[in-house]
């Protein structure tokens, strides 16, 4: 089930999901990301209560439920700075805006460009600014760490790493080189590790991706849960890795125990 599937005529997806999870959780079945991994996965608002009780830094956010409110919103928290809008419900970065001033989110707001949120809910988040233009995605399988991947954020939000989503070539320029719009690294700090990996146990959800920037005082904060992660082919491809292979078998041994 992905969040974002409201965009291609699946408006109820998420609802189905939710009534076969609960079936599925009433007949005691074995549940990968189950009712917990949905909820958060359709709710930012909900992910980062989640994260902060975790202890996890996230941008300050702001809920704000009508088109009509944000610019008082961004006045009344941000001052005037930039702003982040987004979807409560969202995916693949669909949706997400930088507005560098209140009077810019207000002609948005006011113009025929406006995409209304499925759930009617906005948020308007503090803009973190990478001085690389990166976001770091963590993959987990078996709520355990499994590699992380650096994503170049110069071209926008759309940030989905899923081949079918990787819209012209697999590069974009970067100065005098081009670079890969994902990159496999070497792993994460371990403190930020082990608090990923005890909020997904918390959270009873085993297959995620979460993503995170460093802004230029060297300040992490977490943004987003994927539930639902995607993998990118060439990044894994030059790293030698293959993170589905790592999830086939995840999945083969629990059905073994069973």
């Amino acid at each position: 089930m992905s969040a974002s599937s409201h965009t291609r005529d699946h408006r109820y997806a998420a609802e189905l999901t939710a009534g076969v999870l609960a079936w599925l959780s009433r007949h005691g079945r074995r549940i990968v990301n189950g009712p917990r991994a949905l909820d958060l996965e359709i709710s930012k608002a909900r992910q980062y209560a989640a994260l902060e009780a975790a202890g996890i830094q996230t941008p300050k956010t702001v809920l704000v439920a009508g088109v009509e409110l944000l610019v008082t919103a961004a006045d009344r928290h941000f001052a005037g700075a930039p702003v982040i809008l987004k979807p409560n419900r969202g995916g693949k970065g669909l949706g997400v805006r930088l507005f560098h001033n209140t009077e810019a989110l207000g002609t948005y707001a006011a113009s025929g460009t406006y995409e209304a949120p499925v759930d009617g809910l906005h948020l308007l988040q503090q803009y973190v600014r990478s001085p690389e233009a990166l976001i770091t995605r963590a993959e987990f399988v078996g709520g355990k760490f499994l590699y992380a991947v650096e994503v170049d954020t110069s071209d926008g939000f759309e940030l989905c790493p899923a081949d079918v989503c990787v819209a012209g070539g697999a590069f974009c320029p970067a100065g005098e080189e081009a670079r890969a719009k994902f990159t496999i690294v070497d792993g994460i700090d371990q403190a930020l590790r082990s608090q990923y990996e005890a909020f997904l146990a918390a959270n009873d959800i085993e297959v995620a991706g979460i993503e995170f920037i460093r802004d230029a005082d060297g300040m992490v904060y977490t943004y987003d849960v994927n539930t639902n992660t995607n993998y990118n082919p060439d990044a894994e491809a030059r790293a030698g890795l293959s993170a589905m292979a790592v999830l086939a078998r995840f999945l083969g041994d629990e059905l073994q125990k069973l």
